[in-house]
């Protein structure tokens, strides 16, 4: 083989390389693009759960002002059903 000939095949040979690792670094640049979304929608779906939790120590008192609430209705609902009578 001539030394032109062995260029040509180098050439083509690096060419074949070449265009296999961009197809490659494409796929891999996909994958990454499809991780970066997921990732991204459970970053919000992590925030959201976090602003609809961020105030449940509350419900303790909550519960504790509504029992006090009831208790206090019914008082005056007596108070006016003796009054009525």
């Amino acid at each position: 083989m001539s030394d032109t000939t062995l260029w040509w095949i180098a050439l083509a040979l690096g060419l074949v390389v070449s265009i296999v690792a961009v197809v490659l670094l494409q796929l891999f640049l996909n994958e990454v693009h499809r991780i970066e979304r997921g990732s991204l929608a459970i970053w919000k779906a992590g925030k959201q759960v976090a602003a609809n939790t961020a105030t449940t120590w509350q419900l303790g008192e909550t519960s504790e002002r509504l029992d006090l609430l009831t208790a206090e209705a019914l008082r005056h609902d007596a108070f006016l059903r003796s009054q009525g009578s």
